[in-house]
This record gives structure tokens, sequence and C-alpha cells, in this order.
């Protein structure tokens, strides 16, 4: 990727989704942080508005795995890691819902990773729009061995023929003003995205890291992520790096994957710069 981008075609709306929070220790986010330091961090959803309509960008969770007692112990078992639901119904219907958006408005979907509080809303979109993702995350997930799920990634939440993958091998531009960048390392097909703002919204623009740098730490302080699959924790760190160097030569904010202090804010500064904006 270059600095460069073209004129007229950015996005021109972004909303940022909460679709639930975990109560977890913090070295699942940085790398050998004290064991007893714990966050509550915000389970992350992007809505970007294209021509086309409206591309969402990860899913949250499948609430039927945790609020179904036997599917809890079998998912969501570990006692140090607490699943947490903002509301009483489907946590992505009801995101949607108060933004304003349809459901059927979305026209594509496309998953950072296949980890469960990415990926489990994907069965809302099974049979009806294209989910874009990294062949190697896919691989992965699908691969026949118990490794993929130890890892957090539920085959039970993608394993449908009838999603309409549409796979990458790399950086790719999946739709218009918005790049998906490959940032393996967190898991074996981990992207991150870069969304060009529309000079009609004033341009400018976002690089969303999602879990490439849960939390501000992991970028300012270069700090390996906690969760790696086929890497060292050292080598998290490269994916960062070039996520900042992204950002830098375009003047794009890089928004980390589970800040619990960057995400409202920025859900807030979001909504006041889009409020009179369709």
């Amino acid at each position: 990727m270059t600095g460069t981008r073209r004129a007229g075609n950015g996005v021109r709306r972004v909303v940022l989704l909460t679709l639930g929070w975990e109560d977890l220790p913090k070295s699942v986010s940085i790398h050998g942080a004290p064991p007893e330091e714990r966050l509550r961090e915000p389970v992350p959803g992007v809505l970007l508005q294209c021509d086309g309509g409206w591309l969402l960008l990860d899913t949250g969770f499948n609430p039927a795995l945790i609020r179904d007692p036997a599917l809890r112990r079998r998912f969501h078992g570990d006692p140090g890691f607490r699943p947490i639901l903002p509301g009483p119904g489907e946590p992505l219907e009801e995101a949607l819902a108060d933004a304003g958006i349809a459901m059927d408005e979305i026209s594509r979907v496309a998953v950072s990773h296949l980890h469960n509080d990415h990926a489990g809303g994907l069965r809302h979109f099974a049979g009806r729009v294209p989910v874009h993702a990294q062949r190697a995350e896919l691989d992965f997930g699908l691969a026949d061995h118990p490794t993929p799920e130890h890892h957090a990634i539920f085959r039970i939440d993608f394993d449908d023929p009838a999603i309409d993958w549409d796979l990458a091998d790399g950086d790719t531009e999946i739709a218009p003003g918005v790049t998906a960048v490959l940032t393996a390392g967190h898991t074996p097909g981990h992207q991150s995205f870069v969304v060009d703002l529309d000079e009609s919204v004033g341009g400018g623009g976002l690089v969303f890291a999602f879990d490439a740098a849960d939390l501000t730490e992991n970028i300012e302080h270069e700090l390996a992520v906690g969760g790696f699959i086929g890497v060292t924790p050292e080598e998290t760190i490269e994916p960062i790096r070039r996520l900042k160097h992204l950002a830098a030569e375009r003047g794009y904010q890089l928004v980390p994957g589970h800040d619990p202090v960057v995400w409202p804010s920025l859900t807030r500064s979001l909504a006041e710069r889009f409020a009179t904006d369709g």
C-alpha cells in the first residue's frame, strides 16, 4: 500500500458498535501483563457506508453459546474470562436498531478474524451477503484438529455452506475506500482495515487495528499482544509497526481493537461528526 488514495469514492459514514464486553486478564491484550490485572474490554463492530450499501466489520458474540448453560460450559468454561452481553436479545440486531440501520441494509461483511467475539454473528448473513476473510484464517478455522477451539475459534460460528466467502491472500480493497491489510500473528489470517473517508464528509480516515493491537499501550509502546498463534510474542509487534506506518503516512488515526477508553470516546465523536450525514 502507498500513501495515495483515489478521490470521490471514500466511505461516507462510520458507525461504531459495541456488541458486548469481555471481563478478562489484561495479559490477554498485553503479553506479560501481571496476571492480577483485569480489564472490561468492549467487543467491537464497525459499520461503513460505502458505494453499494453498508459494510459491516466484525459481528460480535454468538449469544446462544453464552446463554445456554450447557453451551456456556463447553465454549465459555474458563472462569477467568467472562463474556458480557449488552441486552436480552441478539447483540447485533440490538446495536443496529439503536443505530437506525436495518439488517438488510448491510450489503457486505468482513471479519478481522474468526475468534468467537468477532465471528459469532456471521450466522445472520449466511445465504444473504458476501463475507470477506483471509484464506489463511478460514483454512485454519476449518482444520480438522482441536487447536482452533483451544484458541477460542469456534467452528460452530462459521462452518456453514450457506456463507458466501470472499477470500483473499493478503492486502486487498474490499469496498470503495476500504482496504483489508493482512496483520497475521494474533491468528494466522488476522486482518486490519484502512478506511478512507470521502471528501464530501471532510476526508481523512481511520485505521482499525482490531486484535493486531487491542489497547493504546500496544500501539504507543509497541507491546506484543497476549494472544498469538504460530508465532512468538515478539513477532506480533511487526504488524503493529506496519499499521503505525500506514496511519502516519496518511495522517489517519490508528484505532486499537478493544480499548475501554478509546472505543467509547471514538464512538461518541464519530456519532457527532456524522450526525447530519446520511
